[in-house]
C-alpha cells in the first residue's frame, strides 16, 4: 500500500469522538485491518528509505507504534491515540537521529531529528554552536530546507544554558533542547497515490541536517573523532 486510505482517516475521526474501550472493542476488527494496512505502508516506505540510508529498524511492523496510550501519569485518561504513527532508527552509533511518520485527520506530518537528546549529547551540540554555528545555520537557511520545513523546531529553554554567554550571537540556537524538523500534509495529500514518495522525499531533505548533527556527536569540541 503506497498511500493512506480514506477509511483510515474516517476510523480515526470516529475514534476521536468515541475514545472509550467499549466502542473500540466493537470496532476492533476494523482497527486490526487498518493497522495491517498501515504496517504495509510502513514496509513500503522503509524499503525505499533503505536505498538511501542505513536503517536499523528491521520491518514496518517493528516501526509502528501501538495505538494504546500510557495513561498512568497523564491527566488525559482517554485510552487510545487519535493517530497512526511509526519511526525508523538510523543504524550504527555514527548515524544519529531518526525518522517519524504520523497520520491523523487534519494533522498528518513527516518529521525527524532529535526528540530527547541525552544531557551529554545536548551539551556537545551546544558546544559546537558556541564555537561556530555557521554550518548549521547554512543548512537550516538553505532553500531546500526552508521550502520543506520552514525552520528548525523543538522546545527551548527561556533562559541561557548554564556555562554559555547570554549575549552570544546565536543564543536562540543555544536555547534549543530539542532539534526537530517537520512537514505537514493535508488529508488530501496523504490519500494521494504514492504518498510514500512524498514521505520519502521529505526524509531525504532531512539528511544534511541529520548528517551534520551526527558529525558533531561523534567528535569532541576539537573536532577529534570519539571512540564509540
Amino acid at each position: 500500500m503506497n498511500s493512506i486510505k480514506p477509511e483510515t482517516l474516517s476510523f480515526l475521526k470516529d475514534l476521536k469522538k468515541n475514545n472509550n474501550r467499549i466502542w473500540f472493542a466493537e470496532h476492533k476488527p476494523q482497527f486490526q485491518k487498518l493497522n495491517e494496512e498501515f504496517i504495509e505502508f510502513a514496509n513500503v516506505l522503509l524499503a525505499e528509505l533503505k536505498n538511501h540510508d542505513n536503517i536499523e529498524t528491521p520491518s514496518g511492523k517493528k516501526s509502528v507504534y501501538r495505538i494504546y496510550r500510557d495513561i498512568r501519569f497523564s491527566k488525559d485518561k482517554t485510552p487510545y491515540k487519535k493517530h497512526f504513527s511509526g519511526s525508523f532508527k538510523r543504524a550504527t552509533k555514527e548515524l544519529r537521529g531518526g525518522y517519524y511518520f504520523h497520520i491523523e485527520p487534519g494533522n498528518s506530518f513527516i518529521a525527524g531529528g532529535f526528540w530527547g537528546p541525552s544531557p551529554k549529547d545536548l551539551l556537545r551540540v551546544r558546544q559546537e554552536i558556541d564555537i561556530d554555528a555557521s554550518e548549521l545555520i547554512q543548512i537550516i537557511s538553505s532553500i531546500g530546507f526552508k521550502s520543506t520545513f520552514g525552520s528548525l523546531q523543538g522546545e527551548k529553554i527561556k533562559t541561557t544554558p548554564r556555562g554559555f554567554d547570554k549575549n552570544h550571537c546565536d543564543i536562540e540556537l543555544l536555547r534549543y533542547k530539542q532539534f526537530l524538523v517537520l512537514k505537514k500534509f493535508t488529508d488530501k495529500e496523504v490519500m494521494e497515490k504514492d504518498f510514500y514518495i512524498a514521505a520519502l522525499h521529505t526524509f531525504l531533505k532531512m539528511r544534511p541536517f541529520l548528517n551534520y548533527m551526527s558529525s558533531v556527536l561523534i567528535t569532541d569540541a576539537n573536532g577529534t573523532f570519539i571512540s564509540i
